[in-house]
């Protein structure tokens, strides 16, 4: 059996595809049968240009081999992230075209890399199964300024139809995606193995219940900071309307921390301190030292489909959550996760309730721990991906 795995980003870069990915390729290794190939394609390092990591271009492990495709430098802006892909697609095809197939997995959230998934498999005559972790053509079309929007529309829309029509299996990240992928391809067969909560947080999940020993509340945000995020609109005005009952600590980057940054200087807000992003030990340790986690997404209509991955770090650490989301990301949190407080995105009255609201204590969540542990996510959606193999090889 012949398996491609086409991720923009694997370990050890920092994001949620990179952790959800090489989660899968461990599972695949694990369950496969013996004398399975598997081999990644993928990017070097470059999630954060503020966050470098150095790795091997080819590394080869028993019936695995990873590529890693060097990218130009390049922000987080549209263009940048364009000349970005476009150097991996050409990357990757290059480094397929000599090998054949039985399934191509591509895991997307910008719709490219399930295109070109669906390109290879074709030309391959592969079976198909893509992972989707965000529906791009509703994303982009509610952020981009309308004439922007229209022409992203249509242009996107017809490639959404092409790739999702191209795949054997399409799994669905969140839940909340469904309703919007069945009433366009009703007809396809769709799974939905949610992200999950990778062994480090397992292991820093606290076993009993314990109340901060200090005074000052330390509110934490760690993760990307983009358009999506919303960040440079919420906490400039929810710093200034805690001043003096709670500091705020920002782990991460994106294209929007510049934003971030100079909105919180213009409102002389002084109790938001932004830090770059930092290996996963250090971040359990700003975690353990929080008293409150913060999420928050935009106002866009597109978000409420979401189900961000940070919710399951986060939840399993036990601490207090103060969630700025809406539609299913605030209907799972209030049904799943206790001691977590959900207002409305950039409502900054709402934030300032919500944040009354929480008990100021570590709450173990053994039984939401255990159901969303990424290993068995990842082994269950490895089961998936081999069973359409084998119906392919």
């Amino acid at each position: 059996m012949r398996l491609l795995v086409l991720s923009f980003y694997y370990r050890p870069d920092l994001s949620a595809g990179s952790f959800r990915t090489t989660a899968l390729v461990k599972a695949l290794q694990e369950r496969a049968p013996p004398g399975t190939a598997i081999d990644v394609v993928t990017t070097a390092p470059n999630r954060y240009p503020s966050f470098a990591r150095q790795a091997a271009h080819t590394e080869t492990a028993a019936g695995l081999v990873v590529r890693r495709i060097p990218l130009p430098a390049h922000h987080s802006d549209i263009r940048g992230q364009a000349r970005a892909f476009a150097a991996f697609a050409r990357g990757a095809i290059a480094a397929v075209a000599e090998r054949e197939y039985d399934l191509v997995y591509a895991t997307s959230s910008r719709l490219m890399t399930a295109a070109l998934g669906a390109w290879i498999a074709r030309r391959k005559r592969a079976r198909l199964y893509l992972d989707i972790r965000d529906i791009f053509v509703d994303t982009i079309t509610q952020v981009l300024p309308p004439v922007a929007a229209g022409v992203a529309r249509s242009l996107f829309s017809p490639l959404e139809s092409w790739t999702i029509g191209r795949a054997d299996r399409v799994n669905l990240v969140s839940p909340g995606f469904e309703q919007y992928f069945r009433s366009r391809y009703g007809q396809h067969s769709f799974a939905a193995f949610t992200n999950g909560i990778d062994d480090e947080f397992v292991t820093a999940a606290p076993a009993a219940r314990r109340a901060p020993q200090r005074s000052a509340v330390t509110v934490v945000y760690a993760g990307n900071i983009g358009e999506g995020q919303g960040l440079h609109q919420i906490l400039p005005p929810l710093g200034a309307a805690l001043r003096g009952r709670a500091r705020f600590v920002v782990i991460g980057d994106g294209g929007r921390r510049k934003a971030l940054a100079e909105a919180l200087q213009r409102a002389g807000v002084d109790n938001v301190e932004l830090r770059p992003p930092v290996p996963r030990d250090e971040l359990i340790r700003a975690y353990h030292e929080a008293d409150v986690l913060l999420l928050h997404l935009g106002q866009h209509a597109a978000f409420e489909r979401v189900l961000p991955s940070k919710v399951f770090e986060y939840a399993a650490l036990g601490k207090p959550l103060l969630a700025g989301v809406a539609g299913y990301a605030a209907q799972f949190i209030r049904e799943q996760i206790d001691n977590a407080a959900v207002f409305a995105p950039c409502d900054t009255a709402a934030a300032v309730r919500a944040f009354e609201s929480l008990e100021l204590a570590d709450h173990p969540r053994p039984e939401f721990v255990a159901k969303y542990a990424r290993s068995q996510i990842s082994a269950a959606l490895a089961d998936d991906v081999l069973a359409l193999a084998r119906r392919g090889s």
